[in-house]
């Protein structure tokens, strides 16, 4: 391993100089490695292109059929191609223009979508943070161990993103003319006078297609990836924004008019000489509720959905169980208070910190964070007037035999350590007790929010193995961009249907290593055991037991006047060896001396008993090994819980 202490100074933040060029130069060529990824690095650092350049090649040919791999290798091989051609270390834009245009040029749309989105994605600043502290730990020698391999592929990205990203806005714009048919701010009237502005992307070639439909109040860059590879796969790519977002000039609002105007848009594409008449609509989110808000409408030309981890107003946002989640304070300040995104308001982590800190300390009332804050928030003094599942959040989403009108395809996707998971999992059990039945499907495993809608790919290569300290299972690898299209194509172009769609509800076993596959979310186990709190105990537990104890109560005290806790968090770790009783009460079952698959829907009746005219009850579920797999629940709330 070469040390050279003298360089971190030199090195640190400046990626791009003679100086630390010359020191990994040195570093990099004697590096001596077996992995093929950082093989390539290390010759692009060291100067050796046309090794570089056969290199990737060689690893393309090998990772050809595994969609993690192919297009991040892409940037790397231009940069080497244009360093070759200029005989450089630090290439010239024309060379890197001549070098793009070379390689992406070759490329089939698809793939050429992928390394316009990688060079649109991602940060060259957070990969130059991430060699800074990579060679401080180098230096330092603390942290993880860290090779001179990983040192030189961190230094080879920020290096080749942030030459990359001096030509990439002209060349991949140059690109896309030449492929596509791009209006970037269609301004659709609504019947209310209204407008919302739409981002079309369609195949040059292509004279009439099916549309795939995002509507989204997020106004930021990455939606032209997103409509550029709904392109690249043959569709008419549209991006539709919440009214008062992007171009359009009235004051948006957040929710309330979202399914209106996406029906309104959809109408708007049906009409259109390059559409075929049929429209498909996808996303995550808020834009996982877009599609079911514009399923309330059923325009006819909406015809088959994919909503991940979508958010259900009223019922998990922004409150779940009646209980207001605080990150709704902010979150309309970020995506509600112009036509972009205020960035800076969702990453004040200190401001918001502080806010939440002096409200518990305070013990003001809830409504009262716009004060403590300092800022007027109309929209979440709004939610706050309605506090339960009223007809201000019926209006959006469908309700009740609503859901019989959606007699489309639907592929909802959530995972089981999704914040969205409540609302997802809300709109198939409607679908399943008032739909048709008819191609809806639940694909659900170990994903957190943003797992569940896009998968373990990770964005520069590779797939993601690990959650929360859980290690993720090989079989839950998967693409949900993959998925998308091959679901759509289903749908549209009569392909035959994915195949890890096997049944109506299809889940990973976490553990197993294999996906469950079920009729309904009731029958996702073979049978159910009902269990009750008793007062006896098991250890540091109370027992759960298999006969009731009516008579029997457990007692819990919460004295409200002590804030000492206020710095408290629960841990998120998947992974733990503490169970979080904090103001709680665990309850467990005996230990289980066989494996057995927990699966379904988990749900139990409490009768309680509280001095107070409004009680929070949270419950957290545990696998507990103590020697064989055991079951803790912990309950916690301030209230006495009868047996």
């Amino acid at each position: 391993m070469i040390r050279a202490g003298a360089l971190v100074a030199l090195l640190a933040g400046m990626p791009g100089s003679a100086t630390a060029a010359a020191a990994m130069h040195d570093v990099a060529g004697a590096v001596r490695t077996n992995d093929p990824d950082t093989r390539f690095r290390a010759q692009i650092v060291a100067g050796r292109y046309a090794d570089a350049i056969a290199s990737i090649a060689a690893l393309r040919r090998v990772r050809r059929s595994d969609p993690s791999f192919v297009a991040p290798f892409y940037p790397d091989e231009i940069f080497a191609r244009a360093a070759l051609a200029s005989n450089a270390a630090e290439p010239d834009r024309a060379s890197l223009r001549r070098a793009f245009r070379e390689v992406v040029g070759r490329l089939g749309p698809v793939d050429a979508a992928y390394v316009a989105r990688l060079l649109e994605w991602v940060d060259d600043r957070a990969l130059q943070r991430a060699f800074d502290a990579a060679w401080q730990r180098h230096e330092r020698g603390s942290g993880p161990p860290a090779d001179d391999g990983a040192l030189v592929r961190a230094y080879e990205l920020a290096e080749v993103y942030r030459a990359m990203h001096a030509v990439a806005a002209p060349a991949i714009a140059e690109d896309d003319a030449r492929r596509y048919v791009v209006s970037s701010n269609v301004l659709v009237r609504t019947p209310d006078g209204a407008h919302v502005c739409a981002l079309v992307v369609r195949p040059r070639a292509t004279a009439r297609a099916t549309t795939l439909l995002g509507f989204t109040i997020y106004a930021d860059r990455l939606r032209m990836g997103e409509a550029r590879l709904t392109a690249a796969h043959g569709y008419a790519g549209v991006v539709g924004f919440t009214r008062g977002k992007r171009c359009s000039p009235d004051a948006p609002v957040p929710y309330e008019h979202d399914g209106a105007d996406a029906d309104a848009l959809i109408r708007w594409i049906a009409r259109q000489p390059w559409s075929d008449g049929r429209v498909g609509m996808y996303g995550g989110s808020y834009n996982g509720f877009t599609t079911w808000a514009a399923a309330k409408r059923r325009p006819a030309a909406l015809q088959a959905l994919m909503p991940q981890a979508s958010a259900a107003p009223g019922i998990d946002v922004p409150m779940e169980g009646n209980i207001f989640q605080t990150f709704v304070y902010y979150w309309p300040l970020y995506a509600a208070t112009g036509r972009a995104l205020d960035d800076a308001a969702l990453t004040d982590n200190a401001r918001w910190d502080r806010m939440e800190s002096r409200w518990y300390a305070s013990g003001r009332p809830y409504r009262d964070l716009d004060r403590i804050d300092g800022t007027p928030n109309p929209f979440f003094d709004r939610w706050l007037t309605h506090p339960s599942y009223d007809a201000y959040w019926r209006s959006m989403i469908p309700d009740g035999r609503e859901f019989a009108r959606i007699d489309i395809p639907v592929l909802s996707t959530t995972g089981y350590y999704d914040g969205g998971m409540i609302g997802a999992l809300y709109y198939v059990r409607q679908l399943e007790r008032y739909g048709t039945g008819r191609d809806h499907y639940l694909l659900i495993g170990p994903y957190s929010h943003g797992g569940a809608q896009h998968g373990t790919v990770r964005l520069l290569g590779g797939w993601s193995d690990e959650l929360q300290g859980y290690r993720i299972d090989p079989e839950a690898r998967i693409d949900l961009e993959t998925l998308r299209y091959a679901w759509f194509d289903y749908v549209f172009r009569h392909a035959r249907k994915p195949a890890i769609l096997r049944d109506a509800v299809n889940f990973e076993v976490m553990g197993a290593n294999r996906w469950g596959h079920a009729r309904s979310l009731e029958t996702m186990s073979a049978g159910a055991q009902r269990l009750y709190l008793t007062v006896r105990r098991d250890g540091a537990f109370r027992v759960l037991g298999r006969r009731a104890s009516p008579s029997a109560f457990t007692g819990q005290t919460v004295d409200f006047r002590n804030r000492a806790d206020v710095a408290y968090a629960p841990a998120s770790d998947i992974i733990t060896t503490t169970v979080d009783t904090h103001d709680g009460i665990a309850f467990a079952t005996p230990s289980l001396r066989t494996a057995a698959d927990v699966s379904g829907l988990f749900s139990g009746d409490l009768d309680v008993v509280a001095n107070k005219k409004d009680v929070d009850i949270n419950v957290a579920l545990y696998e507990h090994a103590r020697g064989a797999l055991l079951l803790a629940l912990v309950l916690h709330a301030p209230c006495e819980l009868r047996g």
